[in-house]
């Protein structure tokens, strides 16, 4: 199917047209017979050259960059020109080009973004255009669209409400769908909703690119949402919604309103969840015992925290507790304190995770008393887990899983030397940010990294391949289970609870076969299920090789 878009589309290009197209050029790489049949004599250098010595100037390129931004400038400009390039070199080491064009350094990306953009990419939706959405989705030159990652940059990261700046996060998304799992590019679309900013110092910004507005909220906000989830059902009918890093008084109301109309999900809510689920698992080969004999205590009460504390609930229930009782093994604790039944200032969504108890305000001495088995942080309160906390754990755990997985880097709740260094080298850690080795008396710990791009990539593989109709909370445990099942011994000798960036594509289809087993057995798939499942997948995935375009 690519093979015959790319000559399609060569067939209506010519000359500088085709060297002006991202998904069809190939620079110095088209052959002496594609320049002759094209029309690209003499606009390029008589020097042909291989992928693989592209690939080498690339690498030169990068290594004249003297700060992580400058590197996310140079791929960004690389996609804009040579997409098969790009995703050549993200795919050739992605453990050393995922922090680059993801967590961290896409949140300095978004806080510049009207200040670094060199050319716009996806579509922006603005508020004002209200009963024109379907008609400016039409704009998209693309008519096969299977994923949308859609933002309203109002909680970007841990760094909150960043207006249109946030289009950083649905590039960067969509970039690891294919480079992770082998989602064909030419089915993505980023998207984001410009609905204002109460940014003060964007509204101020002579280069912010957005509405000048305070955020439109309410009935005119929801009828937005509206109009957009439908016009997509009707201009892209085989799409999948991925909602990416909306405030929680929209992003949960949101994915109940349309997770059962529409295949759609919130990669903070499940996909996070899914994720922190995969550690846990992973983590328990360590400290022993069940899922549904732990406790678990966050910091952070939103919808990252309560999907998390869900999601582990309905794995405990898998293992035979009552929804009451695995959703009383996790406690949540937020800006004012532990969450408990007496509290009236709760959002419904928290509530199920509010038990009866005095109240605490002081998160260490709810660890003392609460005695949790784990710590997950979701606050975006950097060094909020303080030698206290740790040295806490420490001591009501021989071996105490520490999770701080907020990002980017500068929200970490602790960093990983913090983390051992106070537990004795006795903690099982993992962040959402990546940390170098630490080495602790004669051990050295390599720190895992809980990305969604473990399960998100994945989960969109499945969905394309098999083409859901919709995305369940099953399908995400599932995800859990095959990422954890992943972590070798020799893996958690070292201190990782997920598998190695380096092999994340492997690790994504491996994932993607698990979870497809469920979109058939569920009858969620709009495909006749095939005999040999693995070897489909594998079909279905994006490579990325120059094609022929005589």
């Amino acid at each position: 199917m690519i093979q015959t878009i790319a000559n399609t589309q060569s067939s209506q290009l010519h000359g500088s047209d085709i060297l002006h197209n991202p998904h069809l050029n190939k620079s110095t790489a088209f052959t002496a017979a594609e320049r002759e049949s094209l029309g690209l004599v003499g606009l390029l250098p008589e020097g042909l050259e291989s992928e693989e010595t592209q690939i080498q100037r690339v690498m030169q390129h990068l290594g004249h960059k003297t700060t992580d931004l400058d590197k996310y400038i140079y791929l960004s400009a690389l996609q804009d020109n040579e997409e098969t390039l790009y995703f050549k070199t993200l795919m050739s080491d992605p453990a050393r080009f995922i922090p680059l064009v993801y967590t961290p350094t896409v949140g300095e990306a978004c806080q510049k973004f009207g200040h670094i953009l060199r050319r716009p990419k996806g579509l922006y939706l603005s508020i004002t255009h209200r009963g024109r959405i379907k008609e400016i989705l039409q704009h998209w030159p693309e008519r096969d669209v299977r994923f949308i990652v859609v933002t309203d940059g109002e909680r970007i990261l841990g760094l909150g409400d960043l207006g249109v700046n946030g289009m950083g996060i649905p590039i960067g998304k969509l970039s690891l769908y294919t480079a992770c799992a082998g989602v064909p590019p030419q089915y993505t679309l980023p998207i984001t909703l410009d609905v204002g900013t109460n940014n003060e110092s964007l509204l101020s910004d002579p280069l912010y690119l957005g509405l000048r507005q305070p955020r439109v909220r309410g009935e005119d906000y929801d009828a937005f949402i509206e109009e957009f989830v439908t016009a997509v059902q009707d201009v892209f009918p085989g799409c999948c919604i991925q909602f990416e890093d909306f405030a929680n008084i929209h992003a949960i109301p949101i994915l109940a309103r349309y997770r059962d109309r529409v295949c759609c999900f919130n990669d903070d809510i499940q996909g996070t969840a899914a994720v922190a689920a995969a550690g846990i698992l992973a983590a328990l080969r360590l400290t022993g015992g069940k899922m549904s004999e732990q406790t678990f205590l966050f910091l952070g009460a939103g919808s990252a925290g309560t999907g998390i504390a869900d999601l582990l609930a309905q794995v405990m229930m898998q293992e035979g507790l009552s929804a009451e009782q695995a959703r009383g093994r996790c406690w949540l604790f937020d800006r004012k304190g532990l969450l408990q039944s007496n509290r009236t200032d709760l959002a419904d969504f928290k509530k199920p995770f509010a038990h009866p108890h005095a109240p605490i305000d002081d998160f260490a001495a709810a660890i003392a008393d609460l005695k949790p088995t784990a710590i997950i942080g979701v606050s975006s309160l950097a060094k909020a887990f303080n030698q206290q906390v740790i040295e806490t754990m420490a001591r009501v755990n021989q071996r105490p899983i520490i999770f701080p997985y907020s990002n980017p880097t500068s929200h970490s709740e602790c960093t990983a030397q913090e983390a051992y260094k106070w537990s004795e080298g006795r903690a099982v850690f993992a962040s959402g940010s990546p940390f170098p080795p630490v080495k602790y008396g004669d051990k050295t710990f390599v720190p895992g990294q809980g990305n969604n791009v473990y399960i998100f990539p994945a989960m969109g593989m499945a969905v394309y391949a098999t083409q859901a109709k919709r995305v369940t909370d099953e399908m995400f445990i599932t995800a859990a289970k095959a990422l954890a099942e992943l972590v070798s011994p020799s893996d958690l000798a070292m201190g990782l609870v997920y598998p190695p960036q380096s092999e994340i594509f492997k690790t994504s289809l491996h994932i993607a076969q698990k979870v497809a087993e469920v979109i058939f057995a569920k009858n969620l798939a709009g495909v006749p299920k095939p005999s040999n499942l693995q070897a489909f997948i594998e079909s279905q995935a994006y490579t990325p090789e120059y094609r022929s375009l005589v």
